[in-house]
């Protein structure tokens, strides 16, 4: 009797796992580097300063492969492993077979749907080798529980929902969401009154203002190589017309880069809430949403320019909305579990940094492909051609033997990329797993490594030097703490609020959710949950 009686009580003490929370709402900001986190976070006052107060925050994780970039960060944080095992290991590759580049999530045989075919564009989860958080969900609850992931981009929505889940997107040439056939053969009933809306024609014409006065921004307004794309411009007030006289797909990829998108997705979010019955009872649900207007704007200002600290300030608003809305769906926040991170950070433009007096470069890819097709030439005859994507070299051809590329080219090429200025480190393919790791780089890479899809030499710029293909902007892809270190946070039902400063890997995003939804893990996760998460030790 004692003895139960005191079971009872030590269930009683246990309320995070008395039920699993009735809905679990997923977020991704895109480029979400934790430096960028950490400078703007004194002026955020919304949704990211409320997780940020409230939640579990762990400022300092760090994704264990060398990659860093939108597809295989998406994918694992919603698969809990890293590229070695759910084989999306970058936004594209090329296929040996062909030389051509192929898409993350292209699928020929599930087109997008009542959109014009664009040949090879991501269209659903073909090429996702393991199962996601949204998969794991709808097994456990026998198909009950429903999945929703919503994105400006396609390779992040559809890395979020996997097989099982419903993934939708923007479209940015017929300015609506779509998804792919894999996932429905007819749009529902909330899907066509949101699109009906035209939410993003509200913007046409307008301008995006800064939306605090202009000396509480830092820096100047026009950094050096600041892209003007879309009819943009480099400094506020940027127009919202792409340059057109109506809207059309100049305007829409300016409207996903401002930060109307976000509210877009915010609304999004609500519909799918409402028509899809989102935690409205007591069979768990997952709603996933993955901001990208974070990543556009990156990707043309940089991460210290005012439209980055300005689409901030507007995302912390909608991201309160968004909370908002999941913890009246879910009936209160003890029945709301919610989860933050980013799929990779970004390195500011080169030429700032070299204005600082760091040994910062911007380094063609075309340039170095033709100079290393040429030295191979050199060496071995034929027509052996490099093909890089992004620090993945892909070769093909005959080399002067008349055969297929073999080992000795690919060791050749590893050898020549070596001793590029640029370049810390470069392997061949049947190298990779047995050369020493001296400088563990080649630790990162394997785990950025699959097989059938990445590169017969794979390489490493150094430090502040960036691989691009035009001379303004930047980007991000490498190991480095500003491509690799984002945020993690969690809020809700079950979670012990805390600063959490030791380093953690990304992989353990999922399986810490997982714990928390009382469930099993994604199948080929990685990672482990969290326990001072739910135990604040």
């Amino acid at each position: 009797m004692i003895r139960a009686l005191s079971l009872a009580v030590a269930l009683a003490t246990l309320p995070a796992f008395a039920r699993p929370p009735r809905l679990t709402l997923v977020i991704s900001v895109d480029a979400l580097g934790s430096d960028v986190l950490l400078r703007n976070r004194p002026r955020l006052k919304g949704g990211l300063h409320q997780l940020i107060n409230q939640g579990a925050y762990f400022p300092y994780a760090r994704y264990g492969y060398a990659e860093c970039r939108t597809a295989p960060g998406h994918a694992t944080l919603s698969t809990g492993a890293n590229p070695w095992r759910h084989g999306i290991v970058d936004n594209r590759w090329v296929d040996r077979s062909t030389m051509k580049r192929v898409m993350a999530f292209a699928d020929a045989a599930h087109p997008v749907l009542e959109v014009p075919l664009k040949p090879g564009q991501d269209s659903g989860p073909a090429h996702l080798m393991v199962e996601t958080l949204a998969d794991r969900l709808r097994v456990t609850t026998q198909e009950r529980g429903k999945a929703v992931a919503l994105s400006i981009k396609p390779h992040a929505s559809i890395a979020l929902a996997g097989r099982a889940g419903q993934a939708w997107w923007f479209d940015k040439g017929e300015g609506k969401f779509v998804t792919g056939t894999w996932y429905t053969k007819e749009f529902p009933a909330w899907l066509k009154a949101l699109n009906a809306r035209k939410l993003p024609e509200a913007s046409f014409g307008k301008k995006w203002e800064l939306m605090r006065p202009a000396a509480e921004y830092v820096g100047e307004d026009e950094g050096l190589a600041e892209a003007d794309v879309y009819g943009l411009g480099r400094t506020f007030p940027h127009p919202l017309d792409g340059g057109l006289p109506s809207p059309g797909p100049t305007f829409y990829q300016a409207f996903a880069l401002s930060p109307d998108s976000h509210d877009l997705l915010v609304e999004a979010a609500k519909a799918a809430i409402a028509g899809e019955g989102l935690g409205q009872d007591d069979v768990p649900d997952l709603l996933a949403v993955s901001f990208s207007g974070t990543d556009l704007v990156f990707h043309e200002y940089g991460p210290y320019s005012w439209e980055m600290q300005d689409t901030l300030l507007r995302l912390d608003k909608a991201m309160g909305n968004l909370i908002a809305a999941a913890e009246r769906a879910a009936g209160g926040r003890g029945n709301l579990v919610i989860a933050l991170s980013a799929d990779h950070g970004g390195a500011a433009m080169p030429e700032q940094w070299a204005a600082k007096g760091l040994a910062a470069k911007r380094v063609s890819s075309k340039e170095l492909a033709e100079s290393l097709t040429q030295a191979l030439r050199q060496q071995f005859g034929g027509d052996v051609t490099a093909t890089l994507e992004q620090l993945d070299v892909y070769l093909g051809g005959k080399t002067h033997q008349g055969g297929a590329v073999d080992a000795a080219v690919r060791r050749a090429a590893a050898a020549w990329l070596a001793k590029h200025p640029s370049v810390i480190t470069a392997v061949a393919r049947e190298d990779l797993f047995t050369a020493p790791d001296t400088e563990g780089y080649l630790t990162l890479m394997r785990k950025s490594y699959y097989p059938e899809r990445s590169g017969d030499v794979l390489f490493m710029l150094r430090p502040f030097h960036m691989l691009h293909y035009i001379p303004t902007g930047t980007s991000h892809g490498t190991p480095h703490s500003y491509d690799s270190q984002v945020p993690i946070l969690f809020a809700g039902k079950g979670v012990k609020p805390g600063l959490y400063l030791e380093e953690i890997d990304p992989v353990d995003f999922a399986p810490t959710l997982s714990a928390l939804m009382e469930m099993g893990m994604p199948a080929s996760a990685e990672g482990k949950p969290r326990a001072e998460v739910l135990t604040g030790k």
